[in-house]
């Protein structure tokens, strides 16, 4: 057996469940994912996007503890390298999820910058490489985020590097590091974006370890990746690919990491995430069953 990892809690998202909207034909609804969530045998759940679990917190906080689950995080989405002028609509986006995450007991907020490529249409928004000027709007933001959401909230953020968004590469990611406040801005280190990013988690959490502040567990299927990257994919396309697969049958190795992660010495959350959109209702509960054993076996 391996060594039990004492600093990991372990839960999932509604993303393993196919979840990436609020309200979408193509999504289980939200009772069947608690139900399910529940059953497959993990206690912590995150939010997900705003709106799919109701936002009212007495009646959300009764769903719950109906299924004794409780909420690790809530998820913003940000567009900071825009500079100050999205201040405003940012702050009233984060609020309305930070209130929830606070009144479900929860003390971080996952924020993923915003998308230089359309997840759906694959249209190019924005240049994939930012400006020296955005770089400054973008590490400044997110340290008034990170001041704001705790003075305000009580809150940790925690970065979420991610796949087509301009923090997503190892060098772009120690740049935002380097480049930020590690009093008020954290990292959640999704294995499997970072690893479709090229990045080696592992030596991530080796090299950056203070400044890792939760998890989000996925694998990438290297075959698919390598596809993507030749045809120049764009993230949404390659999920309906297949490119984030069961574990353990993908890249990077979690045990190493979660052992890596352990290492650190602090209480860390690993969410499972497996980007599933659009998925069969009936499709992921099982590989949420085989993934809670699988890292049951991992110690975790």
């Amino acid at each position: 057996m391996p060594a039990a990892l004492d600093r990991i809690r372990v839960g999932s998202a509604p993303d393993s469940w196919g979840v990436w909207f609020p309200d979408d034909p193509a999504q289980v609804p939200w009772e069947r994912f608690l139900d399910e969530v529940a059953g497959a045998g993990y206690p912590w759940i995150e939010l997900g996007p705003y709106g799919y679990l109701p936002t009212d917190p007495a009646r959300l906080t009764d769903e719950l503890a109906r299924r004794e689950l409780k909420v690790s995080a809530g998820t913003v989405f940000t567009g900071l390298h825009r500079g100050p002028a999205v201040w405003e609509s940012t702050w009233e986006h984060v609020a309305q999820v930070a209130a929830l995450t606070r009144a479900m007991g929860a003390r971080h907020l996952v924020v993923i910058p915003s998308f230089w490529r359309d997840d759906k249409t694959a249209e190019i928004l924005e240049p994939p490489e930012l400006t020296a000027e955005q770089w400054a709007h973008l590490t400044k933001g997110m340290e008034r985020l990170g001041h704001e959401v705790k003075e305000t909230y009580g809150l940790d953020i925690v970065v979420h590097p991610h796949a087509d968004t301009h923090i997503d590469t190892e060098a772009h990611v120690e740049r935002f590091l380097d480049g930020t406040d590690p009093g008020l801005v954290g990292l959640c280190l999704d294995t499997g974006h970072y690893a479709y990013c090229g990045g080696d988690s592992v030596k991530l959490i080796e090299t950056y370890g203070e400044r890792v502040g939760y998890l989000h567990l996925k694998q990438v299927d290297p075959d698919v990746l390598a596809e993507v990257v030749r045809d120049g994919v764009p993230f949404g396309p390659a999920v309906q690919r297949g490119v984030m697969c069961e574990p353990p049958t993908g890249v990077p190795e979690l045990g190493p990491v979660l052992a890596a992660a352990q290492r650190l010495g602090v209480d860390l959350f690993a969410i499972v995430e497996q980007d599933m959109y659009p998925c069969e209702p009936d499709r992921p509960r099982p590989i949420a069953e085989r993934t809670r054993a699988f890292l049951r076996s991992c110690g975790a």
